[in-house]
C-alpha cells in the first residue's frame, strides 16, 4: 500500500518592514521579491531571489503573480527593474496595465 504524500503548503506574504514579498514552503521562506517605493504610487521591483534548493519549481513565478495581484489591489503601479519581473510581464501581457 502506498501512502499519499502531502502537498507542501505554499504561501506568499508582503513584509512591510523589509519592502518585499516573500514566498514560503511549509513555513520556511524560500524566496523573495524586493521593491522600493517610487514616485506617484509606483513600486520599483529591484530583485527576485529563490533559494537554490527550491529553484525550478515555479515558485518565483507564483511569487511575482501573487505580488502583482496585491499591487493591483493596492491601486499601485510597477516599475520592473528586476529582469525576472520584466520577463514575467512579457509572459503576461494581459497585466501590462500595471506597468508605470
Amino acid at each position: 500500500m502506498t501512502e499519499a504524500v502531502a502537498e507542501p503548503t505554499i504561501e506568499t506574504r508582503h513584509d512591510d518592514a523589509a519592502d518585499r514579498y516573500e514566498i514560503s514552503v511549509d513555513g520556511q521562506v524560500v524566496g523573495f521579491a524586493e521593491h522600493r517605493p517610487g514616485p506617484d504610487g509606483v513600486w520599483v521591483f529591484l530583485h527576485t531571489v529563490t533559494e537554490p534548493a527550491f529553484e525550478g519549481r515555479g515558485l518565483a513565478s507564483r511569487l511575482v503573480t501573487d505580488a502583482m495581484a496585491d499591487v493591483r489591489r493596492r491601486g499601485l503601479k510597477v516599475e520592473p527593474s528586476c529582469w525576472f519581473v520584466a520577463r514575467w510581464f512579457e509572459r503576461h501581457p494581459d497585466q501590462a496595465d500595471l506597468v508605470a
